[in-house]
């Protein structure tokens, strides 16, 4: 897997690339290794090389985002300004992947702003997507039927099995 070939970084400038994995760091990790919890500091993105990671959001940890194509780039907190992962994610087997660090990112971009742009396209085009499918689930989601609750604040809920 070289990083041209990633969901982000396909077809970009070699020069930019080369810059790109300049900054980058390969790791691996074993199964059930947490890269960054909810509300942690969102210092670094991640490439998946090879592996299986879960993207979970909230204390029960639902599995909003399954990782395991290489190639996917997750933890976007830190590409977006953002202070903190707004999900956790958890290596569900052995994990290989590319780290890359926000600030060196950051300057990398500064210096080519042409490819900076076509990064974030990308990166836009790819939440968008995610946002889309995240409606389609919440959309998808079983209907309850609302029945008059004369204040109890009761419903039922019919669920109709094939």
């Amino acid at each position: 897997m070289y990083i041209q070939q990633t969901d982000l970084f396909k077809e970009m400038d070699k020069d930019f690339l080369k810059q790109v994995m300049d900054i980058t760091m390969k790791e691996s990790h074993e199964e059930g290794k947490f890269l960054f919890h909810e509300g942690d500091p969102a210092i670094f993105s991640y490439v998946l090389l090879k592996g299986h990671v879960d993207v979970t959001i909230g204390e029960i940890g639902h599995v909003v985002f399954v990782v395991s194509r290489p190639g996917e780039t997750f933890g976007w907190s830190s590409l977006i300004d953002s202070d903190v992962y707004s999900a956790s994610a958890e290596c569900r087997e052995p994990t290989r992947l590319l780290k890359m660090d926000r600030e060196k990112f950051r300057k990398v971009l500064e210096k080519d702003p042409a490819n900076g742009f076509i990064f974030f396209k990308r990166l836009a085009g790819r939440l968008g997507s995610r946002l889309i499918q995240s409606y389609k689930q919440i959309s998808g989601a079983e209907q309850a039927e609302i029945s008059p609750s004369f204040g109890t604040g009761q419903t039922l809920k019919s669920v109709v099995k094939e």
